[in-house]
């Protein structure tokens, strides 16, 4: 008989409210951080909770009427389309909230070196804002400067906590390789401001606020995610399973956080599976796991397979590798085990893995970032005596 219980689990989109798992004391960090005026930057690797935690924080900050405006660069290709987006931001999220009159909300825009197009969603009455080329040069990067300090100015003239959250903000040098100076320049003199730096590109934030050559060298605070731990992992997936019509046994918990490693993402997804499995009134088991990591492997083929084909000749046999054992493949004892070509073959193959964060690093050596496609390489060659059989 078919329950009318909704899957408690959720992975792709945001883990919002219940559904967001542990991140307490990082919640509570960077909520202070934004209250106190402090830039964070949020390092780490993909699939690990970043912008479930922003969301997290922003919404204890914004209880307590501090003004947070968000913008995606992932969506501002142009630095056109970057004042279009700040404008938005700044009008929707600070401007209007604070001033209710449209005329008063858009009154800070007027006057900008180069003044935006201002269009009514003839539907929702909704505001959206365009601005054309500029005829001089750097005019918009003066109008991009003005824009970033009306934050700011807004929030101040009213006594309120403003914060910036600019997510995958990587792309700021493939918008323009001198927008970050642009950008340091406005914020070192917003002290009051908290700017929030999120990116999915891992290696190049690393580069942007670790290189003492950039304009961001130590200018925010780092905030690192890991995995999280397993005694609060595991109490959330059975408090979860216990309030869905199912109940799931302590090995089987045990079992599949050791299979995702705390992975945030992976953890969530394998419980969505399991739940799945699992009939209602039934008890989740270690057979019903092993039946929801086939499923599992099964939705991620199309993304797993193409980073396998993206792979060198080198870097496959290297995944190889690493999906049987994790560790240290410069070692002439790893090489050997696994038949792998000479160390400066491997350096290459590993720095092109790590750019494209397959592969992760830690104290004990490298390994598959992301758990699952440990266990499809693991299958394929198995099944096939190698992926591309």
């Amino acid at each position: 008989m078919k329950t009318s219980v909704s899957n408690p689990f959720r992975f792709g989109a945001l883990a919002l409210d219940d559904a967001f798992a542990d991140r307490e004391r990082e919640t509570a960090e960077l909520a202070a951080d934004m209250r106190n005026g402090q830039d964070v930057v949020v390092f780490a690797p993909r699939r690990y909770g970043k912008s479930s935690l922003v969301w997290a924080a922003t919404r204890a900050v914004v209880a307590e009427k501090t003004l947070v405006a968000t913008i995606d660069l992932m969506t501002t290709p142009t630095k056109e389309r970057l004042a279009a987006a700040l404008a938005s931001a700044v009008y929707q999220q600070i401007a209007s909230p604070l001033e209710r009159v449209r005329e008063r909300a858009l009154a800070p825009f007027r006057g900008l070196r180069v003044e935006p197009v201002v269009t009514v969603d003839p539907e929702t009455g909704e505001l959206s804002f365009s601005f054309s080329i500029a005829r001089g040069e750097g005019d918009i990067d003066v109008t991009i400067e003005r824009l970033l300090e009306l934050p700011a100015e807004l929030g101040a003239g009213r006594g309120r906590r403003t914060v910036l959250v600019i997510d995958e903000f990587q792309e700021i040098v493939e918008i323009d390789p001198n927008l970050p100076k642009l950008l340091r320049a406005a914020f070192q003199r917003q002290p009051e401001v908290s700017h929030v730096y999120l990116g999915s590109r891992r290696h190049v934030m690393q580069r942007i606020f670790n290189d003492a050559n950039e304009p961001f060298w130590r200018s925010a605070k780092p905030i690192e995610l890991g995995p999280i731990d397993p005694g609060p992992f595991a109490a959330f997936i059975s408090e979860r399973f216990a309030g869905s019509e199912r109940e799931v046994a302590e090995e089987t918990v045990a079992r599949l956080i050791e299979l995702t490693g705390g992975h945030p993402y992976a953890t969530q997804e394998l419980s969505y599976f399991l739940w799945e499995e699992t009939g209602p009134g039934e008890l989740a088991s270690v057979e019903h796991l092993d039946l929801a990591l086939t499923a599992v492997l099964r939705s991620e083929n199309a993304h797993f397979s193409l980073l396998w084909e993206g792979a060198s000749g080198v870097q496959k046999l290297l995944l190889q590798a690493l999906a049987r054992e994790p560790g240290r493949p410069y070692t002439n004892a790893y090489r050997n085990r696994h038949q792998l070509p000479p160390t400066a073959t491997l350096q290459t193959a590993l720095r092109a893995l790590e750019r494209r964060e397959a592969i992760g690093r830690s104290a004990a050596g490298y390994r598959i970032a992301e758990p699952f496609f440990a266990a499809w390489l693991g299958r394929q060659e198995h099944q096939f005596g190698g992926v591309d059989a």
